[in-house]
C-alpha cells in the first residue's frame, strides 16, 4: 500500500501494471489496477480513472474509463475533466439537495456537447466507455456511457439480491465514435438513496467481471470478497485471482466504505 495522495489521474498508458496489480489509497478510497497478463496477448493498457474527494465537505467524485483502439479518448476526457475541476468542485460543495444534482448533471452534459470537445473527439482514434459517479452525503449520483459498472453494497439491500445500481450498455462511447454527436445522445443517470450504516460503492471496467472461470461474473461474489479482511486486501486478493486465472483485458476498481448515520426511506407500515 502507498501513502494516503491527494486528488488522482491517470491513465493506462502512463503505466501499465500488466503482470503487476498494485492498490492504492486515497484516503479512504482504494484503487486497484491491473494491466492484464502479458502470456495471454495483452500488450497494452486503455483503462483510466479519477478520484476527487472533500471530506469536509463530505464528497466523493469518481470516473472509471475504459478505452479501445487507442487510450486517446480516455486522455481528452480526463482532461476535459481536470480543466473543469473547480467547477464541478463548486457544484459539489452546494447544500444537498435535488437542485445541486441537477447542476452537476447539467455541467457535465454541457462539457460533453461543447463544440471544442466534441471537434477534439473528432480528431482521435478509439472511443471509450465512461462512467461517472458522485457521492454527496446520504445520496449516489451516476452517469455511465457504455459498459463500466457501479455496485452498492449494503447488507439491507443485498438480503433482497441488490447489488448493482447501473445495467451495462454496450454500443455507447466517447470519442471518435461519440455518443454525444448523435441527434439524440444516449447515456443513462441515476440518483439512489444511501441506506444508514455502512454503504460500500465499487466501481469496475469490464476486465473484472469478463474474467476466465466467471470469478466475479455475480455481483454477490465480489460483495462476499470483502467478507474477511482488510478493504486493501480485499482488493489485492481479486486483482491476483483474475491474474492467476489469466484474465487478459485490463480490469481497474475504485472503492469505498462511507457510513451514514440518518434514517434512510421505509414502507410506510413499517
Amino acid at each position: 500500500m502507498n501513502n494516503p495522495v491527494e486528488d488522482f489521474s491517470w491513465i493506462g498508458s502512463q503505466k501499465d501494471f500488466m503482470d503487476n496489480p498494485e492498490v492504492i489509497l486515497l484516503n479512504h478510497i482504494m484503487i486497484g489496477r491491473y494491466g492484464g497478463n502479458t502470456n495471454t496477448g495483452q500488450y497494452k493498457n486503455e483503462d483510466g480513472c479519477l478520484v476527487w474527494l472533500n471530506e469536509n465537505e463530505d464528497w466523493e467524485f469518481a470516473i472509471m474509463l475504459d478505452a479501445h483502439n487507442t487510450s486517446e479518448s480516455a486522455l481528452i476526457t480526463l482532461e476535459l475533466f481536470e480543466n473543469n475541476k473547480a467547477q464541478i468542485k463548486h457544484v459539489l460543495s452546494l447544500p444537498t439537495n435535488r437542485q445541486m444534482f441537477r447542476e452537476l448533471e447539467e455541467k457535465i452534459l454541457n462539457m460533453f456537447l461543447s463544440d471544442e470537445f466534441l471537434s477534439a473527439c473528432r480528431k482521435i482514434t478509439g472511443e471509450t466507455a465512461c462512467l461517472i459517479v458522485a457521492r454527496k452525503d446520504k445520496y449516489v449520483w451516476w452517469l455511465p456511457v457504455g459498459d463500466c459498472i457501479v455496485y452498492l453494497f449494503h447488507h439491507e439491500l443485498a438480503r433482497l439480491g441488490q447489488y448493482q445500481l447501473n445495467q451495462r450498455q454496450f454500443f455507447e462511447w466517447i470519442g471518435e465514435v461519440n455518443t454525444f454527436e448523435q441527434e439524440v445522445p444516449c447515456y443513462s443517470i441515476g440518483i439512489k438513496e444511501l441506506r444508514k450504516g455502512e454503504n460500500h460503492l465499487f466501481l469496475a471496467t469490464d476486465g473484472l467481471i469478463e474474467c476466465p472461470n466467471e470469478l466475479y461474473s455475480k455481483p454477490s461474489k465480489i460483495f462476499k470478497a470483502f467478507y474477511h479482511s482488510k478493504d486493501n486486501e480485499s482488493i489485492q486478493t481479486i486483482l491476483k485471482n483474475i491474474q492467476e486465472n489469466n484474465v487478459q483485458d485490463n480490469a481497474t476498481i475504485v472503492s469505498w466504505k462511507v457510513n451514514i448515520s440518518k434514517e434512510a426511506s421505509r414502507p410506510s407500515n413499517q
